[in-house]
């Protein structure tokens, strides 16, 4: 016997690439167990798979920065009084990511690349332990948005959240929606996905000095051996803990906001207005699937 549960949880995380850099990303997941039937006469009751399966998801990959931890660009230590993990991800060409976070910002993946079948065989392994003994067999399909226009992914932090959104590497995979005079612009929702491909977007107000930060022996290597317009430095204490982030400066945006999908909205409407000139403006800014805010210059 089969159960299914489709659209059980999306999945808003960010994860290291050796060619993007940090990629935001929004996976679905959908859920199908393989069982025999219990004193119930079901295989798992409905409300429990909705709130356990998909807490233990969210508790494993969500809002986390999903890490190949089998590449070779990819160097883990652990802070001695366990605080945080360093993780410096070793790309090339002053394209280095490093950063410092609490163990639970990350999800380390036993693979040398984050794909879909990788989180798949982690998530498969997380749920399985967890499942009663009449649930056999487990599958799950990750899938995309089917998105019909432009889209782009970001990663960012919101130190201010309350929840996991303070982690300062957690990202989506957003669609986008720009009208100028009340009429929808192919070609300005195809230049700022572009522009925003795979951007991380840092807010001013978290902007760090090295000479502050935590920083690992590979990123101060790193920020010695380039100038100082090569990297971005954030850092931020929250309520979670000290997040910090060395990133390339040629895959960031820096706004004078938090970056909130309310403030990144009015963000791109405020710039879009000021390069088309006397318009009116309105940005549909997604964050993930089926969420996001509306913004207008």
């Amino acid at each position: 016997m089969q159960l299914f549960v489709n659209d059980l949880t999306v999945i808003d995380f960010s994860y290291l690439c050796p060619q993007r850099g940090i990629v935001g990303e929004s996976w679905i997941v959908d859920i199908t167990l393989d069982g025999s039937l219990n004193d119930q006469s079901m295989v798992l009751d409905f409300g429990r798979v909705k709130k356990q399966i998909k807490s233990i998801i969210d508790e494993s990959v969500d809002h986390k920065l999903a890490v190949p931890a089998e590449h070779p660009f990819t160097q883990v230590t652990r802070r001695d009084d366990e605080s945080g993990y360093w993780v410096d991800f070793l790309r090339q060409n002053g394209r280095s990511i490093h950063l410092f976070c609490p163990a639970d910002a990350f999800a380390f993946i036993d693979a040398d690349v984050v794909d879909m079948d990788t989180v798949k065989a982690y998530l498969h392994a997380v749920i399985k332990r967890e499942l009663p003994t009449n649930v056999k067999g487990l599958s799950l399909t990750l899938r995309e948005e089917n998105i019909n226009g432009f889209y782009y992914h970001y990663t960012h932090g919101l130190k201010k959240h309350d929840g996991n959104c303070q982690r300062i590497a957690h990202g989506h995979r957003s669609a986008l929606q720009i009208y100028v005079d009340g009429m929808r612009t192919p070609r300005l929702e195809k230049l700022w996905a572009d522009r925003w491909e795979d951007i991380y977007v840092g807010s001013t107000e978290d902007l760090a000095q090295p000479a502050d930060m935590q920083l690992s022996e590979a990123a101060q290597q790193a920020l010695a051996s380039h100038s100082e317009s090569a990297y971005v430095c954030y850092s931020y204490q929250a309520d979670q803990g000290l997040f910090e982030l060395v990133v390339p400066q040629a895959e960031n945006t820096l706004i004078e906001t938090d970056s909130t999908v309310e403030c990144i909205s009015e963000y791109l409407a405020q710039t879009i207005k000021s390069e088309e000139g006397d318009v009116a403006v309105k940005v549909v800014a997604f964050e993930g699937v089926g969420k996001g805010a509306i913004g207008y210059a």
